[in-house]
C-alpha cells in the first residue's frame, strides 16, 4: 500500500465513522423546550462538533492500523474476493 492509497483509506474511515459518531449525544431545540420560531424542533441545539472530531479521528486511527496491518501483512488479498476465477492464480 503506497501513501496516497493510504490517506484515502484513512479518509473513507474518518468519514465514515464520523457519520456514525454524529448523531450521538445530540441535544435538539425540542428536548431542551427552546424552539425558536422558523425552525424544526429536532434543530440541534448543541452539538459538540470538536469533540466529535477528536473522538473520530481516534477511532478512524485505530481502525485504520487494523485495516493496513491486515492489509499489509497479506492475510486478506485481493484473490481472497475472486469469487468469479477471474484473476490468475497467485504464484
Amino acid at each position: 500500500m503506497g501513501v496516497t492509497s493510504g490517506l484515502v483509506l484513512y479518509a473513507v474511515i474518518w468519514f465514515m465513522t464520523f457519520l456514525i459518531v454524529i448523531p450521538i449525544r445530540i441535544e435538539t431545540q425540542g428536548d431542551r423546550g427552546e424552539i425558536v420560531p422558523g425552525t424544526h424542533a429536532g434543530a440541534p441545539e448543541h452539538h459538540y462538533l470538536k469533540q466529535k472530531a477528536v473522538i473520530t479521528t481516534i477511532a478512524a486511527a485505530v481502525l485504520w492500523v487494523i485495516i493496513a496491518t491486515i492489509i499489509l501483512s497479506g492475510w486478506i488479498t485481493v484473490n481472497d474476493f475472486d469469487w468469479f476465477d477471474r484473476l490468475p492464480d497467485p504464484q
